[in-house]
């Protein structure tokens, strides 16, 4: 795989609670100039984002995500829903939200696919990706996390946050292909660093990466 086709499956992540304006600038100007497929930024820079992607002229070519519910997955549909309308409404393209753990362990199972549904009725046709942080689920229950990602009416599910569950790994990946097949996307996140990985991700069903080390896994590559 080359380089202008791995970058775009890369979702350029910046998610740390201390991430500055000018990390987001930064982010920016490293997904224009390798043309990642978006930047992920927490929801407070959306708007930031937008404009700097504007000023760079890239006609598009990068899209914005944003992330709701995060890390924990733990606030309400309703607010959840709110969250979605308002990232929309200042230029999010795709909407990550955390799977509601609490409720999908209590098999609540109704509620967990409330919440993602709420989630893709407010998102304005956008696309919304689930995350359902393998780490701390067992096979059985990522079977039936995707499953409810499904029924929710996502368009993808994502394996992991990255804020301490562990991370993306090949088994995980294979697994939730088996389940979702071509229905939906899925997306590897969670300690991607090298283009080996990457592509190993790619090659067991990944249609979609996530990583805060995107330029050196693309140099990596180079190299």
């Amino acid at each position: 795989m080359d380089r202008k086709t791995l970058a775009r499956y890369i979702d350029h992540t910046a998610l740390k609670p201390d991430v500055t304006a000018a990390g987001i600038r930064e982010l920016c100007q490293e997904a224009d100039r390798y043309a990642f497929k978006n930047v992920c930024v927490n929801p407070c820079y959306i708007s930031l984002a937008k404009r700097s992607l504007q000023e760079l002229g890239g006609k598009g070519k990068v899209g914005i995500c944003t992330v709701l519910g995060f890390p924990l997955g733990a606030i309400t549909w309703e607010m959840k829903g709110f969250e979605a309308e308002v990232a929309v409404e200042q230029g999010a393209d795709e909407i990550d939200i955390v799977m509601n753990i609490g409720a999908f362990k209590s098999h609540d199972y109704d509620a967990v696919r409330d919440d993602i549904a709420e989630v893709v009725n407010a998102s304005s046709g956008k696309t919304v990706k689930v995350i359902i942080e393998a780490g701390l689920l067992t096979d059985e229950e990522k079977v039936n996390a995707a499953q409810l990602v499904i029924e929710g009416g996502a368009q993808f599910v994502k394996t992991s946050t990255g804020f301490g569950y562990g991370g993306a790994t090949v088994e995980d990946v294979r697994l939730l292909k088996n389940v979702v097949g071509d229905q939906i996307g899925l997306k590897a996140s969670g300690g991607i660093n090298t283009a080996q990985q990457a592509m190993a991700l790619i090659e067991a069903g990944a249609t979609r990466i996530g990583s805060s080390s995107s330029v050196a896994i693309i140099e990596s590559l180079k190299a």
